[in-house]
């Protein structure tokens, strides 16, 4: 069919980039847009313990019921509707919060889309205690129940749907069992909080940014609920105590407000700089056994943070027993907001198991993977089973090459780190491959072994993987990894591609002694065109580059924490200490994995706008 006869079958304007013809079924079923939007505002919910919260409901205005959908955050319902156009990441009006969804997309095809204000936001009552807190997946829970049981405009049938925070949330929800939760579809998702914060144990300024995007009335630190309030002042002081965190003057107006009211979450983040009873319930890794419902999992190739690797995670979980499934979708190209880029694909999911349409959904193999540069395919499982593990060995002259280095006893190449408060350079090394003679593959995990010495107790690794295209440009999609030294490899648990670490206890280093680090890098799902080459960047801090000339709220985009100390890094390679990239080389691709269009046009456009997808 062509995209004129794909409109008028399924009433959808665009035709899926990530649809395949051989398994999208009973297309001239699927929920059409007939139905106009009505919006009750400021709807009553109470929770269990009787705080009085307020919702949105958007409902078809032609039916009485419909199946519903939820979206949850503490990120503000009234601004989720606000529509001024898709904005990209360039934008200067891009808020990053605008993740509910397409809501008018839904509910003009027969379902019920509620946004909450959340315990402590907005006007709804009671103390937000920060994100993804056990109190408020409770609260969620009472929200999936209230419009089972409850909502005038909703049919027992619930599911929640969303994006970042309206992502995370679901699967943590999910785990509570509650009993009208029918499926869920993380749009993009996390099960390891305390990695996604603290990633390799790096500290970062990256969950400062919730002050501004949680528009709470009351916000309390969740410390207060672990500890007496002697005890979280003592441990303010001890942290305070940390040379890292002392020279820096924001984080002092944190730490001196009593009763803590400002910027909460982030000093929860910075009073639990170790893995503990803070992160762990909020983090999915603990609990996939408790996961009953049809779930289907989202995330892009993200350059910074942790998003992919936690998807996979997901994927290859024995206790995660119910219906899953992934996709990693979004390319170069990042997203826009509204995000719009997956509203086909969540029709076909939220048809198939709310509305009891067979879309065909559940019949694809259970991956479906955007490689960068060539296209949608489905695998199996992950790894790939036919990845060939390549070893990219660092060399003298900064280079890359796929053999070891034959000679010992070579001196180490070096860069020294000082410090933000006497500097504003950022000192790096850089290896280089030569330029590659044939498109090459490399999709799966990546770890870097690092053979290194440093001249302190602890000091962070930060390294980036690049694709320099032929023209000697650095693509901006990267792969990042860090690591804090003294936290200790955990050789028992870690995978090849996938190195664990102990968390829960620092070791300090023996300053001068050589070790290997064993890094993460984030996943890759790329094809390296002719003539490109792969670059190892290898540093101890990293601003965030956008807004490094602003001058205002440099905590906004500091990146990693810097340590305050200037300490010298010797990085060797040779036959002795062979330092190397554990790449994923895919040799080839049956040719029924890759994706068949629906639609016989010889042109379909299925981008997702400009700008990043974190």
């Amino acid at each position: 069919m062509n995209q004129e006869e794909f409109l008028k079958i399924t009433g959808l304007e665009k035709v899926p980039v990530y649809w395949d013809r051989r398994y999208t079924k009973n297309l001239d079923k699927l929920s059409k847009p007939i139905y106009t939007m009505k919006l009750e505002e400021d709807v009553e919910v109470i929770l269990r313990d009787g705080t009085k919260t307020y919702v949105d409901v958007y409902h078809p205005a032609e039916i009485d019921r419909a199946p519903s959908l939820i979206a949850y955050s503490a990120y503000s319902k009234k601004m989720q509707r606000m529509r001024h156009g898709s904005l990209p990441g360039a934008s200067n009006y891009f808020d990053h919060s605008l993740e509910a969804g397409d809501m008018e997309f839904f509910v003009t095809r027969g379902y019920t889309f509620i946004v909450p204000d959340g315990r402590g936001i907005g006007r709804s009552e009671g103390e937000y205690l920060g994100v993804y807190n056990p109190q408020e997946q409770e609260d969620v829970y009472d929200y999936i129940e209230w419009a089972g049981t409850e909502c005038q405009w909703s049919t027992e049938k619930v599911a929640l749907l969303g994006y970042s925070y309206f992502g995370i949330i679901q699967a943590l929800v999910a785990a509570l069992q509650p009993p009208h939760l029918v499926c869920i579809m993380p749009l993009s998702y996390t099960d390891d909080y305390y990695q996604h914060g603290y990633y390799g144990g790096v500290a970062d300024t990256y969950m400062n940014m919730y002050w501004e995007l949680c528009p709470s009335n009351n916000p309390v630190p969740w410390t207060t609920k672990m500890m007496s309030e002697e005890e979280m002042k003592k441990r303010i002081e001890e942290v305070q105590e940390d040379p890292d965190i002392a020279i820096n003057t924001y984080f002092s107006k944190i730490f001196n407000v009593w009763p803590p009211k400002y910027h909460t979450f982030y000093l929860d983040y910075l009073l639990h700089p170790q893995e503990d009873d803070f992160w762990r319930p909020r983090s999915m890794k603990y609990k996939y056994d408790k996961l009953k419902v049809p779930v289907y999992f989202k995330c892009g190739w993200a350059p910074t943070g942790r998003w992919s690797a936690p998807v996979f995670n997901a994927m290859n979980s024995k206790e995660l027993t119910a219906y899953k499934r992934c996709g990693v979708m979004e390319g170069y190209n990042g997203m826009e907001l509204p995000y719009r880029f997956m509203n086909e694909e969540m029709l076909r999911w939220y048809d198939h198991w709310m509305k009891g349409i067979d879309t065909g959904i559940t019949e694809e193999p259970p991956m479906k993977l955007n490689i960068l540069g060539r296209g949608y395919r489905y695998e199996y499982e992950y790894p790939l089973a036919r990845t060939v593990w390549k070893k990219l060995y660092l060399h003298t002259f900064g280079n890359l090459r796929w053999e070891p280095v034959p000679e010992g006893s070579l001196p180490p190449d070096s860069f020294t780190h000082r410090p933000p408060h006497i500097t504003t350079e950022v000192e790096t090394l850089t290896y280089r491959t030569d330029r590659l003679s044939r498109p090459t593959e490399f999709t799966g995990p990546i770890e870097l072994h690092l053979w290194a010495s440093i001249d302190s107790t602890d000091a962070n690794f930060i390294v980036k993987l690049h694709q320099i295209t032929p023209g000697g440009t650095r693509m901006p999609v990267c792969r990042t990894g860090s690591l804090k030294a003294s936290y200790p490899l955990d050789k028992e648990k870690s995978q090849i591609g996938r190195p664990v670490h102990d968390y829960t206890k620092r070791i300090p280093v023996t300053p001068g002694e050589i070790r290997e680090y064993v890094i993460e890098i984030n996943p890759i799902g790329m094809v390296f065109p002719a003539g490109s080459q792969i670059e190892l960047e290898i540093k101890a801090m990293d601003n965030f580059q956008p807004q490094s000339g602003a001058w205002q709220a440099k905590m906004d985009h500091l990146g990693p924490i810097p340590s305050a100390n200037t300490i010298n890094y010797k990085i060797y390679r040779d036959k002795d200490y062979p330092s190397y990239i554990l790449m994923p080389y895919i040799p080839e691709t049956p040719g029924e994995l890759w994706l068949q269009p629906v639609t016989d046009d010889d042109i379909v456009i299925g981008g997702s706008g400009s700008g990043n997808t974190h």
